[in-house]
């Protein structure tokens, strides 16, 4: 069985985490966060007036039961991202996904300013859980410096292809003793269960449900993938073995007719 999940003195639930960017109407973002029981979003500084309560993404969220990360992305190096958190930090918001990214293209993050930033962010008091290559060096580095969990990437952003970096999420599950959520590329459920089964410990999803034609649909089986992942662990299931074994005993025949 998983152990419960805890980030920053926070139980969580669900171990659905969801992304706010891309939904077609406010409505749909919070039927759809409603319909996962997730309880947090990210949502990126650039896209949202943090001073407005009445600001469309945040009054699609009931922040009474959703924690609201906000997301550096958009910045290209340690200094930019750090100042977007100083931002939001002024409207009240202390949970950071820590985002840099300077490849347009294909936005993969750039470990050496990620490090840089988390070190300066943990040490200003901000709750920090940074987006970041599937690579296990890392992830510890980061551990050190005191993030409040790792979030590696499964595939590039918005790709859909699943689990591409399995091997190296794997080293960091068993190595990390900070909570692993698997971040981008996952873009189905059985993506997020199979995540799940294998040790992480929730997984962030955005582009799938956002851009699915119904989103309140696939928030709803991404919700229920994870949900038999979990059943089946506790189930403890027998480990995998490399030869065939009968489901039948072997002296099921052996007597004599």
């Amino acid at each position: 069985m998983q152990k419960e999940l805890v980030i920053a003195g926070r139980t969580f639930r669900s171990r659905l985490f969801l992304g706010t960017g891309k939904y077609p109407t406010t409505q749909s973002l919070s039927d759809s966060i409603r319909a996962s029981g997730c309880e947090l979003v990210t949502v990126a500084l650039r896209r949202v007036d943090v001073g407005n309560a009445e600001d469309d993404i945040l009054s699609g969220i009931d922040r009474a039961q959703v924690e609201v990360m906000l997301n550096t992305s958009g910045a290209r190096t340690a200094e930019e991202a750090v100042r977007i958190a100083e931002f939001g930090e002024r409207a009240g918001f202390k949970w950071i996904k820590l985002e840099i990214h300077p490849d347009p293209n294909y936005l993969l993050p750039d470990p050496v300013e990620t490090l840089k930033a988390a070190e300066i962010l943990v040490e200003k008091g901000f709750i920090v859980l940074p987006y970041i290559n599937a690579d296990p060096v890392l992830a510890k580095r980061l551990e050190d410096a005191g993030v409040h969990a790792v979030m590696p990437l499964a595939a590039p952003i918005g790709s859909g292809q699943g689990l591409r970096t399995r091997p190296m999420l794997e080293i960091i599950i068993e190595q990390s003793n900070v909570p692993v959520v698997i971040d981008a590329g996952l873009g189905m459920p059985s993506h997020a269960a199979e995540a799940i089964e294998m040790g992480a410990d929730a997984v962030l999803v955005n582009t799938a449900v956002a851009a699915a034609k119904d989103p309140v649909r696939m928030a709803t089986a991404f919700a229920r993938a994870i949900e038999a992942a979990e059943l089946a662990l506790a189930a403890e299931p027998p480990a995998p073995v490399s030869r065939a074994v009968a489901s039948s005993p072997a002296d099921l025949f052996s007597s004599p007719i």
